[in-house]
């Protein structure tokens, strides 16, 4: 099927992305620790430290770091206390949000997530506000390399996804491809592609909305503002949204 991609904001940001390699990384390294520590260092049987390596070879860290991760994780030490938490919200225009926490101090993260909503015109809700808007799937996404070209058609992408278990390939108008998967076969697809060395540009289990609110130019200035705020906290791991956001949009 073809449509407008659902992840142009992960592309739209990605110049963002990378100035902040540093702190994705952090980020990465913490998930993959955590994912080692409460179900042991084998990926092949642990889903949730699989899926966290496979986002970070896709972010490209090396398998050094992540094994260093991963041996971190397992031999407890720094990081044992963190908790899992998850806030739930509006920003401006009613966008969703979801923000996946992980922390050692629930008042200290509490404040600052709040902070960075009401600074740019969101609030905070209830838990459940805005989760049943949301789905968890996995999403591996294909991008043209800097050269305009793909290293994938929709034909192959179709007939290597579907084999290994995808739900979904999407074929945008901008020429991504967008695969769609369950959770539980998201490793699977992703290695299927892999073994035939089509490597994906970016490849998560995320949280996939339902529907979106479209916002305009200066909304969505001031949406990605709060975004970017929520993402510099130390404490945060993930912010998932469901704006829409238009394509001349500029965020200097």
């Amino acid at each position: 099927m073809s449509g407008h991609s659902k992840w142009a904001n992960i592309r739209f940001r990605k110049a963002a992305q990378d100035a902040k390699r540093g702190k994705v990384f952090t980020k990465l390294i913490r998930e993959i620790t955590t994912a080692a520590r409460m179900g042991g260092g084998d990926e092949s049987s642990n889903p949730r430290l699989r899926s966290a390596v496979i986002t970070a070879l896709a972010q490209n860290m090396t398998r050094d770091t992540i094994k260093r991760a991963i041996e971190r994780g397992v031999g407890g030490g720094e990081g044992a206390d963190l908790e899992s938490l998850t806030y739930e919200g509006y920003g401006t225009g009613g966008v969703a949000v979801m923000v996946e926490c992980m922390t050692d101090n629930h008042n200290r993260t509490a404040s600052d997530v709040r902070h960075a909503f009401t600074k740019f015109g969101g609030n905070l809700g209830t838990s459940g506000s805005v989760g049943f808007i949301f789905t968890k799937k996995g999403v591996i996404n294909f991008i043209p390399d800097e050269d305009g070209k793909m290293n994938i058609d929709e034909e192959q992408a179709m007939e290597i996804g579907l084999e290994a278990g995808a739900e979904d390939i999407v074929t945008n108008e901008d020429g991504t491809i967008d695969v769609f998967t369950t959770p539980e076969t998201f490793a699977d697809v992703v290695d299927a592609f892999n073994a035939k060395s089509i490597n994906p540009s970016n490849a998560e289990i995320t949280m996939v909305p339902a529907n979106e609110v479209e916002l305009d130019a200066e909304s969505a200035v001031k949406f990605m503002r709060m975004i970017d705020a929520l993402e510099d906290l130390d404490d945060v791991q993930q912010v998932y949204h469901n704006a829409s956001i238009p394509d001349d949009v500029e965020l200097n």
